[in-house]
């Protein structure tokens, strides 16, 4: 059997994309670690084989896997193998411990593991206070910390994320409290954050922003914000491919469909779907 990991089909001439959150789950060849938080399942699996089959019938040329605190906690032998057997297609985003060495951090590097993520939505902000000297260490070697919040606790973490002077990518939209408004303390953090040109910002998982069934319409204002704020040369978009935990079905397709909707400027669409990802994650050229 081919890998068809390895084997992308070109991306539409003038509509090339890269998908900049996805997951790999494969417990049958990578078994799930006992102390995760969850552990996906059925519908929920996600093979290197899978995302590759997905990627390549919507035209996607590359993607960002973003290794999973379910199913995996600190083991990201699943997202190195992906990345690897994607020879290039792929860049990873690792879970790891807060004592990892700046050697660690650059052999992950070498392995195409372009930044950390650091999951303030699950584990709350108090279990991030002593990431301090780690933020710095990546500082140094140039990989970003993959930050994913929720409601106003961006107002708690911010001092530290900021003072460490790493560079910052916020996943699903800051994930705002859809009743808040724009004017929330979490919501216009981010959208301050703008400023200091160290931080961007992933439009995804719509979902995560609302309370409305898809197409999520109360998710687009803030959407919008983040659009006039950050512009797109600071955005990029990502699925949040296979859906862990949806609460309803959610299909690769549509999200596409609602991107065009929410940025009907087709050089905007290119910016955040090829040419930013492309800079700031360093992503091949085309074939």
């Amino acid at each position: 059997m081919t890998d068809d990991t390895d084997r992308a089909m070109p991306p539409p001439a003038n509509d090339p994309r890269i998908d900049c959150h996805v997951h790999v789950l494969d417990p049958a060849r990578f078994p799930y670690s006992p102390d995760a938080p969850f552990h996906p399942s059925g519908g929920e699996i996600a093979t290197a084989e899978s995302l590759g089959q997905v990627l390549d019938a919507h035209g996607v040329r590359h993607a960002l896997i973003v290794g999973p605190n379910s199913g995996y906690q600190f083991d990201n032998r699943c997202l190195l193998d992906a990345v690897a057997r994607g020879a290039g297609r792929y860049r990873g985003i690792a879970v790891l411990q807060p004592d990892t060495s700046r050697d660690e951090l650059q052999a992950l590097q070498a392995a195409g593991i372009v930044g950390v993520a650091f999951q303030v939505a699950m584990f709350g902000v108090e279990a991030y206070r002593g990431i301090g000297p780690m933020l710095e260490r990546m500082r140094d070697v140039g990989m970003w910390a993959d930050v994913q919040v929720q409601d106003d606790q961006l107002v708690s973490i911010r001092p530290l994320l900021e003072g460490s002077g790493v560079r910052i990518v916020f996943d699903h939209c800051g994930r705002p409290d859809p009743a808040a408004g724009i004017g929330q303390a979490g919501f216009a953090e981010l959208l301050s954050m703008a400023e200091t040109g160290r931080a961007f910002v992933k439009l995804s998982s719509f979902a995560k922003a609302s309370a409305m069934p898809f197409p999520h319409a109360d998710a687009w204002p803030y959407v919008r914000a983040l659009i006039e704020s950050y512009t797109p040369q600071a955005l990029v978009w990502g699925s949040d491919w296979p859906f862990l935990r949806a609460a309803a079905r959610i299909d690769y397709g549509p999200l596409l469909a609602l991107f065009e909707r929410l940025v009907p400027d087709a050089p905007d669409r290119r910016a955040i779907q090829w040419d930013t990802p492309r800079r700031l994650l360093g992503f091949g050229d085309p074939a």
